[in-house]
Order: structure tokens, then sequence, then C-alpha cells
């Protein structure tokens, strides 16, 4: 039986329920069409309240929320707050994140290192070799703020490169985005998927239910997609992405084949164990590399982009890592409701893929 896929972002969320004095002033300026008060405090940068603040202005360029106009994505007070959180995050981010000294190969070797066996301690390892259901289910809806618009925050990079880096680049982009078939788009893969884990594939479902730990990883898309000026930072996030999405997509799709996931399920990741294998190949030749005969200078954004996105990957596999082997849930919101019946694109019986 296949699965009837319905389009996820035909409708805007809702805005999330706020975490603090700035989310709310967000929020509530969003809601009803003013500007945003000042807030009496700046927040912590990696904090609750800032991450999702931040997450809230970025998404205006994106899908929007319910009942929010769309001239507000270029409303000048937003901006000047979105630019004042932007700096305290980035800020943050360059103090964590050493670049000196290293270049853009050595960066992207050391996220190669993969140890021997099953000897791992990242997230896709813990998910292959004893995660259960429940952890699979809720790692599917953290991941979804950002998969559910897969490729899109790089698109951004695109009209900022020339030459080989924007041929290599809107290549690459190409593959994420179906290769003209709407029906292989990444995105509409991932809904898939949570549709056969029994998930909400609505887009944004699960915004008040994921930590700052995770809005942080999209976020930083969003920081370098949407600055001119950190077009060699995104060009190193997405190379970070797509040297480490082989591997770690293939115990994903064993993870998911272990607790008896379907075919729909296994193909998302699947299908990036094989893509993401040739476009890290491309991506390092020819869009780093690129970028960099054409624009040397930006050698240490790139490298930069590469580690502070490993940097807060490490944060958000702690994270989940923590709530996990501590027996809870790694959802802000609590656990997820059990699954009564999920319905896969298997062999086509009826009923089956109870899980």
């Amino acid at each position: 039986m296949t699965i009837t896929r319905s389009e996820p972002r035909r409708c805007s969320p809702s805005l999330p329920y706020a975490r603090g004095p700035l989310s709310h002033a967000v929020a509530t300026a969003l809601r009803e069409g003013s500007a945003p008060a000042a807030p009496s405090e700046d927040g912590e940068p990696y904090g609750e309240d800032l991450q999702l603040a931040l997450y809230v202005l970025y998404e205006l360029h994106y899908q929007g929320f319910d009942g929010v106009d769309d001239d507000r994505e270029w409303d000048p007070a937003l901006l000047a707050l979105r630019r004042a959180l932007e700096e305290r995050f980035q800020a943050a981010l360059r103090a964590d994140v050493p670049v000196a000294g290293v270049g853009s190969r050595q960066a992207l070797d050391e996220l190669q290192a993969e140890p021997v066996g099953d000897d791992g301690t990242g997230v896709s390892h813990f998910l292959r070799n004893q995660g259960r259901l429940e952890h699979l289910r809720e790692y599917a809806a953290l991941r979804s703020l950002y998969h559910l618009k897969e490729a899109d925050p790089h698109a951004w990079v695109i009209p900022r490169l020339h030459g080989r880096a924007k041929a290599a680049m809107a290549a690459v982009e190409f593959d994420e985005f179906g290769a003209g078939r709407a029906d292989e788009i990444h995105a509409g893969l991932y809904a898939d998927l949570m549709q056969d884990l029994g998930l909400s594939t609505a887009y944004g479902y699960y915004l008040d239910a994921a930590p700052a730990e995770l809005l942080a990883t999209v976020n930083l898309m969003s920081l370098f997609g949407l600055h001119r000026g950190l077009r060699g930072a995104l060009t190193g996030h997405f190379a970070a992405v797509e040297v480490t999405s082989s591997p770690g997509s293939r115990r994903l799709a064993e993870a998911l084949r272990r607790v008896g996931a379907g075919a729909a399920a296994t193909r998302f990741y699947e299908e990036h164990v094989v893509a993401d294998a040739v476009h890290e190949q491309v991506v390092r030749h020819d869009v780093v590399g690129g970028l960099l005969e054409s624009e040397p200078g930006l050698e240490a954004d790139v490298v930069f982009g590469v580690r502070a996105t490993d940097f807060l990957e490490d944060r958000l596999a702690a994270y989940l890592l923590k709530a996990w082997r501590g027996g809870g849930s790694a959802l802000r919101t609590g656990p997820l409701p059990p699954v009564r019946e999920a319905r896969r694109a298997d062999d086509g019986e009826p009923g089956r893929g109870t899980i």
C-alpha cells in the first residue's frame, strides 16, 4: 500500500507558546500587528527564550504563521530585534568555536573520523544499537523542524556564489528538491517517514516540543543563509552536513528497520546514504573548492561554518542522550502518544504496519 502524502506546508503553523520575555515580545507583536516591546533582558544566547524568538523571526522568511500578515517579514522593528538577537548568538558562537590556524580541508577531514565497529557514542549510534521506537519517533519529530523544509536555508547561498561553486551548489540542491519530481523532494520523503511513524506531518507541529538545543541547529542555517557576508559560513555548514550525512543515515536506516518501521520510514535515510556520499565529493571539491578558488579570503568563514555546525550538533546530542539514557523524554512537552497504527509503504496488505 502506498502512503498518500498530504502537503505539510499547505497551511502555516500557529504561533508557539512563549518561553520568556523575548519570545513573548515577538509573539505578541506578531499576534497583535504591533511593534515588539523592548524586553528588559537580552537572554542567554543558547537559551530557550532567545532561540525561540530567533526561530519565530526567521520563520517569517519561510512559511510564516497563521494569522500573521506576510508583510511582517520585512517589518523594520522586527528586523532590528532579529539583528540584536543574531549578534548575541553569533558572538557566543565566535567565542566558543576556534578557527585560527585551521584550514577547510582539515576541518572537514576531522568530521570524517568514524569510530571502528559499534563503538560510536553519537545519537545515530545510540539509536542503531539500543534505541527504542519511542526514541526514533522523538528524534523524527524534533528533526522535522528542519527536514520539512530541507535544503531551503541552503538555497539562499546560490545567488551569492558564482562560477564552479554556483553550478555545483545548484546541482546538489536540484537533487534535494527531487530532481524535477515533486514526489522525490526530500522534504516530502521526510513527511512520508513521519506518517509511517504515526507522527503529525504538519509543518512546525512540534515546535513547542523542541528544546533550545534543536532550535539552535536550525537557526544556524537561517543566520548564515540570510546574510550575504556569511556565505562562506553557510558553505561550510552545508559541507559539514553532507560529509556526515551518509554514515549517520546508514545507522538511522538500520535503527528504523530494527524497531520494525516500514519502507517509507527507512527510505528517507536510505536515499541519503547514496545521494550524500556523492554530494560530499561535489561539495568538497566544487562548492567549497570553487568558492575558495575565487574568494580565498573566506576560508576562515568556511571553517567557522563547519565547526559551528559540529559544536551545536554536539550540544544537541548531549541533550538527547542525557534524556534517553535517563529514561525520560527529549521533548519539552513530554512523551508522544503511543502509535496505534502506522500504515506503511510496504507490500500493500491492509492493516499491516501496526507498531
